[in-house]
């Protein structure tokens, strides 16, 4: 039995509230972990829930805290997440973004000593179905290698960006520098699933299968080698070293690290407002001329037509709507255990 999004989201907001969390704040949180289950993000989705729930009981996280803004002009700010749930710095610093953007064109906005940020592309969708092409960058704990280094360098720092499609769903890409999420390689090794010797370096710098090894004996690859490595490290600049954040080895690890202490995370965000910068109408017939031109190219045997970034994911989210959310079992395996917080055990988590 899949939960719908609003079971889910429902669920997710009362466990969030159970720990401290006001109404407001679990409900923003809830509706990016959920809208990534939807979008099938399953790594950076409500699996986390407990992680996080961890953190809150025990103080790392704060569940009381807002974000504040250290100091900003009309195109920038930067703000202190005051070490609260990485969704919740994540959700006030786009919206920021968005309003800055919306009055003089472009808006940064950088954030430090935030929580883990969940899934980068949540805010880039956001902004973009609001008119804005927007880029997050994220910078976390190191768990990826450099070209010819023994262990990990950079975090697997996420580079999101959004675009707005008039009449239709954005471009959407949200990916990770790494060759593949950490999370990937903790959900495939926990369920037997094999690891590609392209993902992680092991701790003689060569290549390997082995998913025990990370990540502490492990590191994972970054991705397209030196090419992967460079994004990394812009992530590092917008996300860390511009607003004053802490960086690599600085960073707390939120799943492995001590419970009871911040990780200081951080995140970029650079929104463009397509209204103030573009004209509409021309804007929309080159954004749409764009899409038809690859949606029409040839294709190779078997493949219908190649895809924009994000349209595998929104197919997920109207079947979602439909047929619910089909959670993997280790997902439903991680909300069983904070199923009490939640008040009762909603009937898609019998049985588990």
């Amino acid at each position: 039995m899949n939960p719908t999004i609003t079971e889910l989201t429902d669920f997710t907001t009362r466990v969030l509230t159970a720990v401290g969390l006001s109404d407001t704040d679990a409900s923003s949180a809830a509706e990016v972990l959920v809208t990534s289950d939807a979008m099938g993000v399953f790594t950076h989705g409500t699996k986390s829930l407990s992680g996080y729930v961890k953190k809150l009981q025990a103080g790392g996280y704060r569940a009381d805290a807002d974000p504040v803004v250290e100091r900003e002009g009309p195109a920038w700010a930067v703000v202190d997440g005051q070490s609260a749930l990485g969704m919740i710095g994540c959700q006030f610093c786009i919206d920021l973004a968005m309003q800055k953007a919306g009055e003089v064109g472009v808006a940064y906005v950088g954030l430090r000593n935030t929580g883990h940020i969940g899934a980068a592309g949540y805010y880039t969708q956001k902004a973009a179905r609001r008119g804005f092409i927007a880029m997050v960058t994220g910078s976390d704990v190191p768990t990826v290698a450099a070209p010819g280094s023994l262990g990990a360098v950079l975090g697997s720092n996420p580079i999101a960006y959004g675009v707005p499609v008039p009449g239709g769903d954005p471009i959407n890409l949200d990916i990770a520098t790494a060759a593949v999420a950490g999370g990937k390689i903790l959900a495939a090794h926990q369920r037997g699933e094999p690891i590609s010797p392209e993902w992680m370096v092991g701790p003689d710098g060569r290549p390997t299968t082995d998913g025990s090894l990370f990540p502490h004996r492990a590191a994972l690859a970054p991705m397209a080698g030196h090419k992967g490595y460079g994004f990394g490290l812009w992530c590092e600049f917008l996300s860390g070293i511009l607003p004053g954040g802490r960086v690599t080895w600085e960073i707390g690890n939120w799943m492995f690290g001590p419970l009871d202490q911040p990780t200081g995370q951080n995140a970029g965000f650079i929104v463009l407002d397509v209204g103030a910068i573009a004209d509409a109408d021309v804007y929309a017939e080159r954004i749409h001329h764009l899409v038809d031109e690859i949606h029409n190219v040839s294709t190779a045997e078997g493949v219908e037509r190649v895809v924009l970034p994000g349209e595998f994911e929104w197919a997920r989210v109207r079947a979602a709507e439909v047929d619910g959310i089909p959670l993997p079992q280790d997902v439903r395996e991680k909300l069983s255990d904070v199923v009490e917080l939640a008040g009762e055990r909603p009937a898609w988590l019998v049985g588990v």
